[in-house]
């Protein structure tokens, strides 16, 4: 596979050549990071294909300060808190709990019923707090570096320290009770 600094560099002589090479590196990665945000595996495909539709579209905006993966991740997180938020007034407007978002894991082929402690995990996740999700699964599942997490969400180290160790202590305590 293709190194970050060759794909850009294939992307900035020519997007239409280097942008496959892009996709090819980052779609897997950026779906599952959608898919852990989002849950369903519908609403995650169509926020993959506006990520790499922004990608594309946006090339040019990319300066280098960051590193790719944090670009993307950063175009990805905003998409997908955008559908959130969009979700939350949507369910909100419907009568529905707009902070629960377990029946929409019950709903879907996201995980495996038949093992309780992952379920238990994914339900944990889905309760914590936008921030502190959005923490957790960089650095937990994409096991991403607080400095690039901070990057993506616009916030300091310390802040995404926080926010991740927080979570975790909210997602240990919510499975120890489970089990």
């Amino acid at each position: 596979m293709a190194g970050d600094e060759y794909i850009t560099e294939q992307c900035n002589a020519d997007i239409n050549k280097g942008f496959p090479l892009l996709m090819k590196a980052y779609q897997q990665k950026v779906y599952w990071h959608i898919r852990r945000l989002v849950v369903s595996h519908e609403d995650a495909e169509d926020l993959l294909q506006d990520v790499f539709v922004k990608i594309y579209s946006r090339w040019d905006t990319f300066r280098g300060d960051s590193s790719l993966a944090t670009w993307i991740y950063r175009i990805a997180t905003n998409e997908c808190l955008t559908f959130l938020n969009r979700q939350k007034i949507r369910m909100a407007n419907e009568g529905g709990d707009a902070n629960d978002m377990s029946n929409l894991l019950a709903s879907s082929e996201y995980t495996e019923y038949g093992d309780k402690l992952v379920t238990a995990l994914q339900e944990a996740v889905l309760k914590l707090p936008e921030m502190q999700r959005l923490v957790f699964n960089m650095r937990y599942y994409d096991n991403m570096s607080y400095q690039d997490i901070a990057q993506v969400t616009g916030s300091s180290t310390s802040a995404a320290k926080t926010n991740y160790h927080i979570a975790k202590g909210k997602v240990t305590e919510y499975v120890k009770q489970i089990f």
